[in-house]
Order: C-alpha cells, then sequence, then structure tokens
C-alpha cells in the first residue's frame, strides 16, 4: 500500500482516512507493507512501516490537498514543481521498494502515490487498485483544474484494475470528467471506530466559560480553501446572528483562504463573534467538537466529509452540504445546498432555536454513525481485492 502521509504527521483527512483503513483491514487479516515517502515519527503496530527516504530533497512545507493553488496566476512555479518533484522521486523509489516485498495486490492513495502504484506494477505485474480520496475537481472548488495533476489522476485510474472513490458522488465525477469505464469503479464510503465514542470523558473544556454565558456554539472545521466553503459559513453566520445574536462561531483550520476569511469577518460586522481558532488536533480537536452546539460542512465540492461523521458520533448535531460523499451515509442530519445561505441559516437558526430538534438529531445522528465504520469499508475492501486477483488468475 503506497500513502503520503499518516497521523500525526498529517495534514487532513487523507491520513487518517489511510490509517482507518489500514487499521480495519488489519484486524480482517490482511497482511499489509505501507509505504511512506519520507521517514516520519509515525506508529502503526498492526502492519509493516516502509519508509522510501529520499534523501537531500527540500520537502514542500504546505498542504498536498489544494493543488489548483499550486498554479494560479503569478504563483511561483518552482514550489509546484517542488511537489511534482517529491511525487516523481517517490515513485522511483518505490521500484526498489516494490521488488524488496512479497505482496498479491498493490492499493494506491490518492495522485500523489499513483506515480508509485504505476510503477511497482511495472516491476512486479502485480494488480493496481487505486484509491480516490478526491479529485482535482473537488479541490479546485469550481474555478479550474491543474492540468499537471488531472493527467496523473487520469493516468493512474487508467492503469487501475478497479477503482474505489470514498463515495457515489466522487464516482460520478469520476464517470463524467475522467472517461473511465464504470465497471472498473467501487465505491467505498470512509468511516470511524464507533467504539472510540463510547463513554467519552467530560474533560476540562477552555470553550466552558462560553457556554456558562449562555452563548450557543456553532463550528466550522476544515481547510480554509475554495473546496470547504468557508466562506458561505462565515455568510450563514452573519445571517444567523440576526435572529440568534449571543451565538459564537468557532473557525477551526488553516489554508490559504485564511486572511480572506478574517477580513470577510470584519465586512461582514461579526468579527467580535467568530473565533479563528487555527489548526487543531488530538485532545483539542474533541474539545472543539464537544462545546460546540452544532457543526456546519458548507463544503462545496467534498468526496466524503469524515469530520461531519466524527460530528455526529461524538454527538454533536450537523448540517452538510447536499454536494457532499457523506451525505449518502447520514440521514439524520439536515442538509443544504452549499450556495444555500438563506436555508443554511434556516436551518442554524432552527438547532439552536428548538430544543426538541437538537436532541433528535443528536441522539439518532449518533446512533446512525455506529454503522459507518472502518470494519464495513474494509470488507468491501477485501471484496475488491478478491475481485480483482480472480480475474488475474483467469
Amino acid at each position: 500500500m503506497f500513502g503520503w502521509e499518516l497521523p500525526p504527521c498529517n495534514s487532513g483527512g487523507l491520513g487518517t482516512a489511510c490509517y482507518g483503513l489500514s487499521q480495519a483491514l488489519a484486524n480482517q487479516n490482511v497482511d499489509i507493507t505501507f509505504v511512506l515517502p519520507q521517514r516520519v515519527n509515525v506508529k502503526a503496530d498492526f502492519m509493516r512501516l516502509v519508509f522510501a527516504d529520499i534523501q537531500g530533497f527540500n520537502w514542500p512545507d504546505f498542504s498536498p490537498y489544494a493543488s489548483f493553488k499550486y498554479l494560479p496566476k503569478n504563483f511561483p512555479p518552482e514550489m509546484a514543481r517542488d511537489l511534482f518533484s517529491a511525487v516523481n522521486l517517490y515513485a522511483k523509489r518505490a521500484a526498489d521498494i516494490a521488488k524488496k516485498y512479497n505482496y498479491d495486490i498493490i492499493h494506491s492513495h490518492d495522485w500523489l502515490c499513483f506515480p508509485a502504484g504505476i510503477v511497482a506494477q511495472q516491476v512486479s505485474s502485480k494488480p493496481l487498485v487505486t484509491h480516490v480520496h478526491a479529485t482535482e475537481f473537488d479541490r479546485g472548488g469550481g474555478q479550474g483544474i491543474n492540468p499537471m495533476v488531472y493527467a496523473v489522476e487520469k493516468m493512474g485510474m487508467d492503469k487501475s484494475e478497479a477503482i474505489m472513490p470514498v463515495s457515489n458522488f466522487t464516482k460520478n465525477i469520476i464517470l463524467k470528467h475522467y472517461q473511465i469505464d464504470s465497471a472498473k469503479i467501487n465505491v467505498v464510503h470512509n468511516g470511524i471506530n464507533p467504539e472510540e465514542y463510547v463513554n467519552q470523558i467530560d474533560e476540562s473544556n477552555p470553550l466552558d466559560a462560553l457556554k456558562k454565558a449562555g452563548y450557543k456554539i456553532v463550528l466550522f472545521l476544515g481547510r480554509l480553501t475554495m473546496q470547504k466553503g468557508p466562506d458561505y459559513f462565515l455568510k450563514a453566520a452573519a445571517r444567523s446572528l440576526e435572529y440568534y445574536p449571543k451565538t459564537v462561531f468557532l473557525v477551526v483550520g488553516s489554508g490559504d483562504m485564511e486572511n480572506q476569511m478574517i477580513n470577510l469577518a470584519v465586512q461582514l460586522g461579526i468579527s467580535d463573534k467568530v473565533l479563528f481558532a487555527g489548526f487543531l488536533r488530538g485532545q483539542m480537536l474533541n474539545q472543539a467538537f464537544r462545546a460546540a452546539d452544532l457543526f456546519v460542512m458548507p463544503s462545496v465540492s467534498e468526496p466524503f466529509g469524515m469530520t461531519a461523521l466524527e460530528s455526529v458520533a461524538t454527538g454533536t448535531p450537523a448540517i452538510i452540504s447536499k454536494q457532499s460523499g457523506v451525505s449518502e451515509t447520514l440521514g439524520h442530519v439536515l442538509k443544504a445546498d452549499f450556495w444555500d445561505v438563506d436555508e443554511m441559516t434556516n436551518q442554524i437558526v432552527s438547532v439552536l432555536n428548538y430544543p426538541s430538534l437538537h436532541k433528535s438529531l443528536k441522539e439518532n445522528g449518533k446512533e446512525e454513525s455506529k454503522n459507518v465504520s472502518w470494519q464495513a469499508a474494509a470488507s468491501k475492501t477485501i471484496n475488491v481485492y478478491k475481485k480483482v486477483l480472480g480475474r488475474k488468475k483467469k
């Protein structure tokens, strides 16, 4: 298995998904050799970790997720080349690694790892499966795509025996834009480990002071990029404050729109009701979830949206974009088009105003989230493996 990152050395949901799926596969007796491009301080005793150990390379220190920002107008091209150089060097090292280990199938996660998977396929003649966690049409947020990334994505899918998008939403994008045979596509929704959300301890929370003062907290959690729709969140916040003024809107995350979002809060006249917390993980992230009265995910194009699943599993009601994969797995949430600020406002105010609605979403959403597990995702993945290996034997 080729991946780009694993927690705690991750900058988003890709690493979390790779870890959760791999752990669940190992629990179902799949032997995994997980290859990372560089040596980092990660641990996973349920699988073999291998590092490509690319030496003498200045790794990009920016997130690989918002790839559209690599080549917009006036953006330094050398920064874009750094990322593609990293991807290509990883692929070159994959040839030696592929020769060293025994395996039945090659599993590559997202475009960053597709070239490595292709090289391993070439040297071993083993079948390649690609896992699509996002496409360039998601990352662009409707503002265009990076053709270099698109070409890598297309090549990886073309050379795969099977493709596993994380939702039907993503499957439809692949069918529309990548000219892929639908027979190769097998949807595998992401998941959580439900047991991690049972009997959580209510530790001291720095947001308690706001709650004691009678404020409601509405949470946005995600990268501050066009794809995630943080500007729609702030516009809905401004409208909601007209009806429910004792509310604080908590923005958790970082990204290339951060300064723009701070300026927008000022322009909307709500800067005193918006708290920018930056990138959080671990206990601090858990505290944000547990303090929030409502989670809002207004993504423009969201392949899955694990934060929404984590939110309802924690017991925080959620409003999610209809343009998301997680909307296929959750019924006990409110849904709105990302652009429909009026409807989003109506839903926010309703959840804050009506305790019975809040309670229903909280209790039923938490129960429903137990069915969207990594074990279920692993079972689907194993079925894909068996189908691919079965064809290979014929």
